[in-house]
């Protein structure tokens, strides 16, 4: 026997790859901090969060816009199922997290589709889940976009919700939001 038969089987490791897109991308530096295109091994039992602060983030956004921790993902296991999962869950107290199209509000959560879009203010995301077998760990993958994802991917538009009522400078509104009755639509 030769040790390539000795060998552990390698096991596939769930990939969560996300393409990324904000309007000021190039001119503000907002995603200097995320490296593009290379895979990172995380373990599963770590729950990844999103936003500015870079002592409490794993992925941090240059962008006084975003909230300190503005989104967390976490991996986990259905009864009853081998396939891993990710729930994400918005940790932002002012601003709404828009998951295709149902908006989380500060705490709410769900299960994340294989594939979905994740927006909030000007930021949009588009989520995909490649499958694996290993439950010790998974993936993610970086892809910056040059153009919307809303536009190239068919997706419904929805405006931005901004944080503080204000535009980031990055940000390619030109005119402030308008404030709303609540029972308009």
């Amino acid at each position: 026997m030769t040790s390539f038969e000795d060998a552990d089987t390698e096991e596939t490791i769930t990939c969560l790859q996300m393409t990324v897109y904000h309007p000021g991308q190039l001119q503000c530096g907002i995603f200097q901090s995320i490296r593009f295109f290379n895979r990172e091994k995380l373990p599963s039992s770590e729950v990844v969060k999103f936003g500015r602060n870079s002592n409490i983030c794993h992925y941090t956004f240059q962008d006084k816009q975003v909230s300190r921790v503005q989104f967390s993902l976490q991996l986990f296991k259905k009864f009853n199922s081998s396939v891993l999962s990710f729930e994400i869950k918005n940790m932002s107290k002012k601003t709404n997290l828009i998951v295709d199209s149902r908006e989380l509000g500060y705490l709410n959560k769900m299960d994340l589709p294989y594939r979905c879009m994740v927006r909030f203010g000007e930021y949009q995301f588009l989520m995909e889940k490649e499958d694996g077998e290993s439950l010790e760990f998974f993936e993610t993958q970086f892809i910056l976009s040059p153009r919307s994802l809303l536009q190239e991917n068919n997706w419904p538009p929805h405006r931005p919700i901004p944080e503080y009522g204000t535009y980031s400078l990055c940000s390619s509104q030109s005119s402030s939001p308008a404030e709303m009755d609540e029972n308009e639509s």
